[in-house]
């Protein structure tokens, strides 16, 4: 493991009400350089179009591909992620983003923060995930 997890749990355990199974932890110790994603959204990072698809597991997916192409055009893998923190148009789709989300994160343990908003910068857009990572020295 890249960085220290201060008390890992699964949401399965925290959330045993919903279908969740997210690896996260309390907190995170990470020495090294510091990547710092802006929120990602369903679009292409290429061209900025948006996805075709009103779905939020397939918005979910482009956006935690996104996350990991940058982390890694950064020099980082997705183990170095830290915290995410995820911003929903709905609470109802939480739980299709968390588990979409938990595909890229399983056995990372990062921070997460979960936002339910009133809109993001598109009307079209469900999801949007921000995303800090560290690369150990």
């Amino acid at each position: 493991m890249a960085h220290t997890r201060i008390r890992p749990f699964n949401t399965r355990d925290t959330y045993p009400e919903q279908k969740l199974d997210n690896d996260l932890a309390q907190g995170v110790v990470a020495r090294g350089t510091t990547i710092f994603l802006r929120g990602q959204c369903p679009q292409d990072l290429d061209t900025a179009q948006n996805i075709d698809s009103h779905d939020p597991v397939e918005q979910t997916h482009k956006v935690m591909q996104n996350i990991r192409q940058l982390v890694e055009e950064s020099g980082g893998r997705m183990e170095h992620v830290c915290k995410l923190v995820v911003y929903l148009t709905d609470v109802r789709h939480r739980e299709a983003v968390y588990r979409t989300m938990g595909e890229y994160i399983r056995g990372v343990h990062p921070v997460c923060t979960g936002l339910v908003v009133v809109a993001l910068a598109r009307p079209e857009w469900l999801v949007e995930i921000d995303a800090t990572a560290v690369i150990p020295d």
